[in-house]
């Protein structure tokens, strides 16, 4: 039987007051969660194995699922595993941590995920694969082993080696505070992989009140220019896209042409201000080309981005 045992060395390098308020919530954790999990979990040996050639149409980098359709494709938030659930933007997500996060030689990496959106067997593998923590804020839809603020982090300095951060930034109202605060507990050269909802070419805050699934208010609809914000609070950033969306980024399309993916596209997007703001930017990296972004559920290209933000 396989079994979730979340802590590790994190709560070590926490403060007293702070560790022992920790070490009582991942307990509370370990009680709910020494339960049998997905097979799955036991099967895959970590994130970066497994990964080899196509064996169906399409497969899930989290579970190794493969079959021959998604359920409900099309949008980043479906596109949805039958094995684990993982939807499009998680499987990204982690596609984003395989291709850029190396295995490592020796040791556990100490990876704190913010809000993940998957449950107790997705946390089980990543306990099994990592030192792991995950948290949440307000814990309304989404119950972390440990409550934290991203304007102040209750963790000590340099004590992470991953950040993954999935569609929470957007919900903090101090950018710029967060950012640094990510950098402070991020050891020099460990990595933060931040998505947010990549809407439209310029950072702004809503014209109207606008919430989440979970009812969580949305404090900003962010640009590309994201970027610049992460390189001035000390990061060395990359963002991560697909092929599809990279190539319509650095070429105007001839009037009349058909573009790269279905009409029309989904409201919540500003396509044709997103591909102008994108065009030119340095950063932009193709992490999935065209066969990786048909097999894991990539598409349309337009609704997947993802910084990877080293600390300098």
């Amino acid at each position: 039987m396989t079994v979730w045992r979340p802590g590790g060395r994190v709560l070590a390098k926490l403060p007293n007051p702070v560790r022992a308020v920790t070490e009582q919530l991942v307990q509370r954790a370990r009680a709910r969660r020494v339960l049998p999990v997905a097979d799955w979990v036991a099967e895959v040996a970590d994130p970066w194995s497994g990964l080899g050639a196509a064996t169906a149409a399409v497969a899930c980098n989290i579970c190794r699922w493969a079959g021959d359709a998604f359920l409900r494709p099309g949008h980043c938030e479906a596109t949805t595993c039958p094995r684990c659930g993982a939807i499009g933007r998680d499987r990204f997500l982690f596609w984003a941590l395989q291709n850029t996060v190396a295995r490592p030689a020796s040791g556990r990496l100490r990876v704190l995920e913010t809000s993940p959106r998957l449950g107790a067997d997705y946390r089980a593998a990543m306990g099994g694969w990592f030192d792991y923590l995950c948290s949440d804020f307000d814990e309304r839809a989404h119950s972390g082993m440990i409550r934290l603020d991203l304007q102040a982090i209750e963790l000590p300095d340099e004590c992470l080696d991953v950040i993954l951060t999935p569609h929470v930034l957007e919900h903090v109202p101090d950018t710029d505070r967060a950012l640094a605060e990510l950098h402070r507990v991020l050891r020099p050269g460990g990595a933060l992989l931040l998505q947010v909802p990549l809407l439209q070419g310029r950072t702004a805050a809503p014209v109207e009140p606008e919430f989440h699934g979970d009812d969580t208010p949305v404090m900003w609809r962010f640009g590309p220019e994201l970027s610049d914000r992460l390189e001035a609070a000390g990061f060395r950033v990359r963002l991560l896209v697909t092929g599809e969306l990279a190539a319509a980024a650095e070429s105007e399309l001839e009037p009349g042409a058909a573009p790269p993916w279905p009409q029309p596209t989904a409201p919540e997007w500003d396509v044709d201000g997103l591909l102008a703001a994108l065009r030119g930017r340095p950063e932009l990296s193709v992490v999935s080309g065209a066969d990786q972004t048909e097999r894991y559920g990539f598409a349309p290209g337009y609704m997947y981005a993802t910084w990877a933000a080293v600390r300098r």
